[in-house]
């Protein structure tokens, strides 16, 4: 294979897992599921004022439990803190470090008051991160992705992309097993109650 272009290889790897594996597994989330607590203390996304987290960030009605340093054991975390992560930290902040988003980070996202509206925010930072590897080209992956990756400023583009999909693949999956676990967490509820 000669003349091998890395960017569309880049793209299809997160693509095809996105459109063949992930997307449509998250297609009819319900608030239920959504801020569903599957274990006590669990951190979320949450009205304003009502965490159990040290600390809680965001500008909106909504907060995400956090804190800094994280607790050992680390908290467990719901779909929602999730989705929230991958939205916001996985996707958002790049998007803004490289291709032009505003700026945002975890204290000044308007977080998702309903699971429809955090899969809308999910799709939209989504298609902007495609996007904006599909403009860096073949010399973009190259350059150096610059100091807001912290520790990692020099290494390439591609690195990031790389990190970035592994990330994807890596909560999304997560968020997937734990609808699962609800439904079956659900069925079983209802079983015993009859």
């Amino acid at each position: 294979m000669t003349d091998q272009t890395w960017n569309p290889l880049l793209r299809k790897q997160i693509d095809e897992h996105w459109t063949m594996q992930l997307r449509d597994r998250l297609d009819g989330l319900t608030d239920d599921e959504y801020f569903w607590e599957p274990a006590p203390e669990s951190w979320n996304v949450r009205k304003r004022g009502t965490g159990t987290a040290p600390a809680q960030a965001g500008t909106g009605a909504m907060t995400i439990d956090f804190a800094i340093p994280t607790p050992e054991p680390a908290p467990f975390t719901t779909i929602a803190w999730r989705l929230g992560h991958v939205i916001v930290g996985v996707l958002a902040m790049r998007n803004a470090a490289h291709f032009g988003r505003p700026p945002t980070d975890y204290r000044s996202f308007e977080y998702a008051t309903t699971a429809s509206a955090a899969l809308a925010q999910l799709d939209t930072e989504y298609a902007a991160w495609l996007a904006g590897v599909e403009s860096l080209g073949e010399t973009g992956l190259a350059r150096p992705c610059g100091e807001a990756e912290g520790p990692y400023a020099d290494y390439p583009m591609a690195a990031l992309v790389l990190h970035i999909n592994r990330e994807l693949i890596h909560h999304l999956s997560e968020v997937c097993l734990l609808r699962d676990l609800y439904l079956h967490t659900a069925r079983l509820a209802r079983r015993e109650a009859s």
